[in-house]
Protein backbone atom coordinates (compact mmCIF):
# COMPACT_ATOMS: atom_id res chain seq x y z
CA UNK A 1 0.00 0.00 0.00
CA UNK A 2 0.88 3.50 -0.27
CA UNK A 3 2.37 5.37 2.67
CA UNK A 4 -1.00 7.91 1.63
CA UNK A 5 -3.55 7.58 4.87
CA UNK A 6 -6.67 5.02 3.33
CA UNK A 7 -9.62 7.19 4.23
CA UNK A 8 -13.38 5.98 5.24
CA UNK A 9 -16.40 7.73 6.64
CA UNK A 10 -18.56 4.92 8.00
CA UNK A 11 -22.38 6.51 9.47
CA UNK A 12 -21.05 9.95 8.95
CA UNK A 13 -22.64 13.59 9.42
CA UNK A 14 -20.33 15.77 7.75
CA UNK A 15 -21.76 18.98 7.48
CA UNK A 16 -19.55 20.11 4.30
CA UNK A 17 -17.25 18.62 2.05
CA UNK A 18 -13.59 18.26 3.16
CA UNK A 19 -10.51 18.09 0.45
CA UNK A 20 -7.89 15.86 0.46
CA UNK A 21 -4.41 16.24 -1.80
CA UNK A 22 -3.26 13.27 -3.27
CA UNK A 23 0.41 12.62 -5.33
CA UNK A 24 -1.71 12.96 -8.59
CA UNK A 25 -5.32 15.15 -8.13
CA UNK A 26 -7.57 16.70 -5.63
CA UNK A 27 -10.26 14.24 -3.54
CA UNK A 28 -13.17 16.03 -1.78
CA UNK A 29 -15.51 13.80 0.50
CA UNK A 30 -19.04 14.18 1.61
CA UNK A 31 -21.53 11.84 3.61
CA UNK A 32 -24.51 12.56 5.26
CA UNK A 33 -27.49 10.86 6.40
CA UNK A 34 -31.04 11.93 5.60
CA UNK A 35 -32.42 15.32 7.05
CA UNK A 36 -35.67 13.59 7.29
CA UNK A 37 -34.23 10.52 9.71
CA UNK A 38 -32.33 9.76 13.15
CA UNK A 39 -31.06 6.55 11.97
CA UNK A 40 -27.56 5.74 10.73
CA UNK A 41 -26.28 6.93 7.30
CA UNK A 42 -26.37 3.79 5.40
CA UNK A 43 -23.76 5.31 3.14
CA UNK A 44 -19.97 4.62 3.19
CA UNK A 45 -17.13 5.95 1.14
CA UNK A 46 -13.36 4.73 0.71
CA UNK A 47 -10.25 6.69 -0.86
CA UNK A 48 -8.19 4.38 -1.38
CA UNK A 49 -3.94 4.95 -1.76
CA UNK A 50 -2.50 1.88 -3.81
CA UNK A 51 0.87 3.12 -4.98
CA UNK A 52 2.50 5.92 -6.08
CA UNK A 53 0.57 5.92 -9.28
CA UNK A 54 -2.99 4.85 -8.20
CA UNK A 55 -5.65 5.46 -6.24
CA UNK A 56 -9.07 3.76 -5.78
CA UNK A 57 -12.55 5.57 -4.87
CA UNK A 58 -15.39 3.83 -3.71
CA UNK A 59 -18.80 5.05 -2.75
CA UNK A 60 -21.43 1.93 -1.18
CA UNK A 61 -24.61 2.68 -0.47
CA UNK A 62 -26.43 0.09 1.72
CA UNK A 63 -30.09 -1.03 0.67
CA UNK A 64 -32.94 1.45 2.33
CA UNK A 65 -35.43 -0.94 4.10
CA UNK A 66 -32.79 -3.98 4.10
CA UNK A 67 -31.68 -4.90 8.01
CA UNK A 68 -28.36 -3.93 8.81
CA UNK A 69 -27.55 -1.49 5.50
CA UNK A 70 -24.58 0.47 7.03
CA UNK A 71 -23.26 -2.82 8.07
CA UNK A 72 -23.15 -4.10 4.55
CA UNK A 73 -21.88 -0.69 3.08
CA UNK A 74 -19.21 -0.97 5.05
CA UNK A 75 -18.30 -4.13 4.99
CA UNK A 76 -17.77 -3.91 0.47
CA UNK A 77 -15.18 -0.85 1.90
CA UNK A 78 -13.37 -2.82 4.32
CA UNK A 79 -13.20 -6.06 2.10
CA UNK A 80 -11.73 -3.55 -1.02
CA UNK A 81 -9.39 -2.17 1.44
CA UNK A 82 -7.85 -5.53 2.54
CA UNK A 83 -7.81 -7.14 -1.04
CA UNK A 84 -6.05 -4.05 -2.43
CA UNK A 85 -3.23 -4.82 0.01
CA UNK A 86 -2.56 -8.08 -1.56
CA UNK A 87 0.50 -7.35 -3.83
CA UNK A 88 0.46 -10.72 -5.49
CA UNK A 89 -2.75 -9.61 -8.07
CA UNK A 90 -3.42 -6.68 -10.18
CA UNK A 91 -5.16 -4.30 -9.02
CA UNK A 92 -7.88 -5.15 -11.35
CA UNK A 93 -8.29 -8.75 -10.20
CA UNK A 94 -7.71 -7.19 -6.61
CA UNK A 95 -11.16 -4.67 -6.90
CA UNK A 96 -13.10 -7.71 -8.31
CA UNK A 97 -12.39 -10.32 -5.22
CA UNK A 98 -13.02 -7.60 -2.98
CA UNK A 99 -16.46 -6.91 -4.44
CA UNK A 100 -16.59 -10.65 -4.50
CA UNK A 101 -15.45 -11.42 -0.84
CA UNK A 102 -17.91 -8.56 0.28
CA UNK A 103 -21.02 -10.58 -1.57
CA UNK A 104 -20.52 -13.63 0.09
CA UNK A 105 -19.38 -12.21 3.77
CA UNK A 106 -22.99 -10.09 3.28
CA UNK A 107 -25.10 -13.21 1.64
CA UNK A 108 -23.34 -15.16 4.81
CA UNK A 109 -24.90 -12.55 7.95
CA UNK A 110 -28.67 -14.13 6.61
CA UNK A 111 -29.86 -11.29 7.18
CA UNK A 112 -31.45 -9.24 3.69
CA UNK A 113 -28.35 -6.45 3.57
CA UNK A 114 -27.45 -5.55 0.47
CA UNK A 115 -25.16 -2.56 -0.77
CA UNK A 116 -24.83 -0.76 -4.23
CA UNK A 117 -20.89 -0.09 -4.77
CA UNK A 118 -19.13 2.41 -7.64
CA UNK A 119 -15.94 2.56 -8.00
CA UNK A 120 -12.99 4.10 -9.66
CA UNK A 121 -9.73 3.05 -10.54
CA UNK A 122 -7.08 6.18 -11.08
CA UNK A 123 -3.91 5.39 -12.31
CA UNK A 124 -2.08 8.03 -13.29
CA UNK A 125 -4.56 10.19 -15.93
CA UNK A 126 -6.23 6.93 -16.84
CA UNK A 127 -9.69 5.98 -14.86
CA UNK A 128 -11.53 2.46 -15.11
CA UNK A 129 -14.48 1.98 -12.85
CA UNK A 130 -16.51 -0.90 -11.48
CA UNK A 131 -19.99 -0.49 -10.23
CA UNK A 132 -23.04 -2.92 -9.07
CA UNK A 133 -26.58 -1.11 -8.66
CA UNK A 134 -27.30 2.33 -8.83
CA UNK A 135 -24.84 4.60 -7.34
CA UNK A 136 -23.56 7.21 -9.82
CA UNK A 137 -20.18 7.73 -11.67
CA UNK A 138 -20.52 10.47 -14.06
CA UNK A 139 -17.17 12.05 -15.94
CA UNK A 140 -17.57 15.41 -16.91
CA UNK A 141 -15.68 18.10 -19.24
CA UNK A 142 -14.52 21.94 -18.31
CA UNK A 143 -17.34 22.69 -20.95
CA UNK A 144 -20.28 20.27 -18.65
CA UNK A 145 -19.95 17.76 -21.31
CA UNK A 146 -20.56 14.12 -19.77
CA UNK A 147 -16.87 12.11 -21.25
CA UNK A 148 -18.12 8.89 -19.00
CA UNK A 149 -21.83 7.82 -17.15
CA UNK A 150 -22.44 4.43 -15.14
CA UNK A 151 -25.53 2.14 -16.45
CA UNK A 152 -28.29 2.43 -13.34
CA UNK A 153 -29.06 -1.38 -12.80
CA UNK A 154 -32.80 -0.47 -12.37
CA UNK A 155 -36.22 -1.16 -14.82
CA UNK A 156 -36.10 2.60 -14.70
CA UNK A 157 -32.37 2.23 -15.73
CA UNK A 158 -32.77 0.27 -18.30
CA UNK A 159 -35.68 2.10 -19.58
CA UNK A 160 -34.07 5.43 -19.88
CA UNK A 161 -30.71 3.78 -21.78
CA UNK A 162 -33.11 2.26 -24.17
CA UNK A 163 -34.93 5.53 -24.99
CA UNK A 164 -38.48 3.85 -23.22
CA UNK A 165 -38.70 6.68 -21.58
CA UNK A 166 -37.05 10.21 -20.99
CA UNK A 167 -34.70 11.87 -18.02
CA UNK A 168 -37.70 13.56 -16.86
CA UNK A 169 -40.09 10.58 -17.07
CA UNK A 170 -37.57 8.71 -15.22
CA UNK A 171 -36.92 11.13 -12.64
CA UNK A 172 -40.55 11.08 -11.56
CA UNK A 173 -41.45 7.98 -11.65
CA UNK A 174 -42.41 6.12 -8.81
CA UNK A 175 -40.31 2.56 -9.00
CA UNK A 176 -37.15 4.99 -9.62
CA UNK A 177 -35.71 3.43 -6.11
CA UNK A 178 -35.82 -0.37 -7.26
CA UNK A 179 -32.86 -1.92 -8.27
CA UNK A 180 -31.94 -5.28 -10.03
CA UNK A 181 -28.30 -6.00 -9.04
CA UNK A 182 -26.31 -5.57 -5.67
CA UNK A 183 -23.61 -6.65 -3.45
CA UNK A 184 -25.63 -9.35 -1.20
CA UNK A 185 -27.45 -11.15 -3.66
CA UNK A 186 -26.36 -14.30 -5.31
CA UNK A 187 -26.65 -13.18 -9.01
CA UNK A 188 -24.66 -10.15 -8.48
CA UNK A 189 -22.78 -8.85 -11.25
CA UNK A 190 -19.93 -5.96 -11.71
CA UNK A 191 -20.17 -3.84 -15.12
CA UNK A 192 -16.31 -2.70 -15.82
CA UNK A 193 -16.06 0.69 -18.08
CA UNK A 194 -13.32 1.39 -20.62
CA UNK A 195 -9.79 2.66 -20.06
CA UNK A 196 -10.54 6.23 -20.13
CA UNK A 197 -8.12 8.83 -20.62
CA UNK A 198 -8.58 12.02 -18.50
CA UNK A 199 -7.61 15.85 -19.78
CA UNK A 200 -6.39 18.14 -17.06
CA UNK A 201 -9.53 19.68 -16.33
CA UNK A 202 -12.31 16.95 -16.18
CA UNK A 203 -13.91 16.59 -12.83
CA UNK A 204 -15.29 12.91 -11.43
CA UNK A 205 -18.15 12.42 -9.39
CA UNK A 206 -18.95 9.05 -7.50
CA UNK A 207 -22.00 9.47 -5.22
CA UNK A 208 -25.31 7.37 -3.86
CA UNK A 209 -28.36 8.22 -5.35
CA UNK A 210 -29.79 10.71 -2.80
CA UNK A 211 -27.33 13.08 -5.89
CA UNK A 212 -29.14 11.78 -8.97
CA UNK A 213 -32.59 11.31 -7.10
CA UNK A 214 -32.33 15.02 -6.79
CA UNK A 215 -30.46 16.94 -9.50
CA UNK A 216 -30.27 15.99 -12.85
CA UNK A 217 -26.83 14.97 -14.98
CA UNK A 218 -26.47 18.24 -16.23
CA UNK A 219 -27.05 19.86 -13.30
CA UNK A 220 -24.78 17.85 -11.71
CA UNK A 221 -22.16 18.84 -14.80
CA UNK A 222 -22.79 22.83 -14.33
CA UNK A 223 -22.13 23.03 -10.57
CA UNK A 224 -18.25 21.22 -10.31
CA UNK A 225 -17.14 21.73 -14.35
CA UNK A 226 -15.57 24.68 -13.93
CA UNK A 227 -13.70 27.38 -10.84
CA UNK A 228 -12.30 25.73 -7.31
CA UNK A 229 -13.47 21.99 -7.00
CA UNK A 230 -14.15 21.99 -3.29
CA UNK A 231 -16.69 25.33 -3.71
CA UNK A 232 -18.53 23.99 -6.25
CA UNK A 233 -19.01 20.40 -4.49
CA UNK A 234 -20.02 22.49 -1.32
CA UNK A 235 -22.62 24.19 -3.68
CA UNK A 236 -23.99 20.96 -5.25
CA UNK A 237 -24.68 19.62 -1.95
CA UNK A 238 -26.49 22.31 -0.86
CA UNK A 239 -28.78 22.30 -3.55
CA UNK A 240 -29.45 19.19 -3.62
CA UNK A 241 -30.37 18.80 0.16
CA UNK A 242 -32.41 22.10 -0.55
CA UNK A 243 -34.20 20.00 -3.31
CA UNK A 244 -34.69 17.18 -1.00
CA UNK A 245 -36.70 19.15 1.71
CA UNK A 246 -38.59 21.34 -1.54
CA UNK A 247 -39.05 19.42 -3.74
CA UNK A 248 -39.46 20.85 -7.15
CA UNK A 249 -42.64 20.14 -9.60
CA UNK A 250 -40.59 18.29 -12.62
CA UNK A 251 -38.53 16.12 -10.57
CA UNK A 252 -39.47 13.35 -7.41
CA UNK A 253 -37.38 14.62 -4.94
CA UNK A 254 -37.23 13.15 -1.88
CA UNK A 255 -34.50 12.88 1.29
CA UNK A 256 -32.44 10.21 1.48
CA UNK A 257 -29.07 9.58 2.58
CA UNK A 258 -26.32 11.62 0.58
CA UNK A 259 -22.58 10.87 -0.54
CA UNK A 260 -20.54 11.50 -3.18
CA UNK A 261 -16.37 11.61 -3.95
CA UNK A 262 -14.90 14.07 -6.13
CA UNK A 263 -11.76 13.85 -7.68
CA UNK A 264 -9.78 16.08 -10.40
CA UNK A 265 -6.44 15.41 -11.49
CA UNK A 266 -3.57 17.51 -10.75
CA UNK A 267 -2.63 20.21 -13.58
Amino acid sequence: MNNEKIITRFNATDEEASSITLTHGEVACFSNRSPSKESPNEDALGVIPVDKETTVLVVADGLGGMPAGEQASQTVIECLIESLNNNSVSIREAILDGIDNANQKIMDLKTGAGTTVSIAELTGNKLRTYHAGDSLILLTTSHGNIKHQSLSHSPIGYALICGAINAESAMRHPERNLISNYVGCADMHINIGPIIELAPQDTLILSSDGLSDNLYEDEICEYIRKGPMLEGVNELISQCQENMLQPLPDRRCHPDDFTLICFRQNN
